[in-house]
């Protein structure tokens, strides 16, 4: 049961994406939401080796100054994008204002929240000094899942795409995806990549045999190849709104949360992603 939904506004460009798939949620479920907008002192004010002169420091607190007011600025605009569209949604909302560590504060505040929608790119920086490229893999390394990613332009999601490894921890990322009822309407399909026919047709029968135990229908497929490089490309062709990936590695830490395929899309994706596990 979502009843209660952290809503990352990020920057003002995401935050128009970020509301309505918020919303919609909201919407569906009856729930509540909280829009989350964090400033980050130590990123903002960090300017790099500065050279030793008159003046100097005049202008970096200067441009420390200027960093905290765009940001402030952008933060405005996205949290009045959020609360128009909540208001004229008529959904329970609130907005927070934090400071400090953006994954801390995120951590935190997960544990009262079912689930989070944060955008795919833009989550803390508000525009005004690069984004880590990491963000949002150190997001859900943090403990802050399940998470419906976004891209930066809204678009309803119709069809979704399940990528089955056959892992536990794959198998654990479609049942939360099940188990939570989102999108109860959308067309459905499970693909599995790899070489070994057989193996992957027992697989997809047992995965669309779970699905219909929980009244949802689904279509499945085996493609070969790689999924790490496969997947995306495989979901355009199909017309494809979501992804839902597990993982499979066990080696690295973020390998062993996300495992190479569901990395390579936090990092690449241009479609939104579900990520649970």
């Amino acid at each position: 049961m979502i009843k209660r939904i952290l809503v990352g506004l990020g920057t003002s460009h995401t935050a128009v994406s970020v509301a309505e798939h918020a919303v919609e949620l909201a919407s569906t479920f009856g729930a509540e939401l909280l829009g989350l907008a964090v400033t980050d002192p130590l990123r903002l004010e960090w300017t790099g080796p500065r050279p030793i002169g008159v003046g100097v420091e005049a202008m970096t607190a200067q441009l420390r100054q200027q960093r905290f007011e765009k940001a402030q600025a952008d933060i405005a605009v996205a949290e009045a994008k959020f609360a128009d569209r909540c208001i004229a949604a008529n959904v329970p909302h609130r907005i927070a204002e934090r400071t400090g560590d953006p994954f801390e504060i995120a951590e935190d505040l997960v544990r009262y929240h079912d689930m989070c929608v944060f955008g795919l790119r833009g989550l803390f920086e508000h525009d005004v000094v690069p984004e880590p490229l990491d963000a949002l893999e150190r997001l859900v390394a943090s403990g802050v899942r399940p998470i419906l990613a976004v891209a930066e332009r809204y678009r309803p999601i119709r069809r979704v795409l399940v990528a089955y490894s056959g892992s536990l921890e794959s198998a654990k990322t479609f049942k939360s995806f099940v188990q939570s009822g989102l999108f109860a309407d959308a067309a459905v399909r499970v693909v599995h990549f790899g070489t070994d026919t057989a193996s992957a047709q027992r697989r997809l029968e047992s995965v669309a045999g779970y699905f219909l135990a929980h009244g949802r229908t689904v279509d499945t497929d085996f493609a070969g190849g790689d999924p790490a490089s496969e997947i995306v490309p495989y979901a355009q062709r199909w017309g494809g709104d979501l992804i839902v990936a597990g993982n499979s590695a066990k080696n690295l830490l973020l390998r062993r949360l996300f495992g190479e395929t569901a990395l390579n899309l936090l990092r690449d994706s241009p479609l939104p992603l579900y990520l649970s596990q």
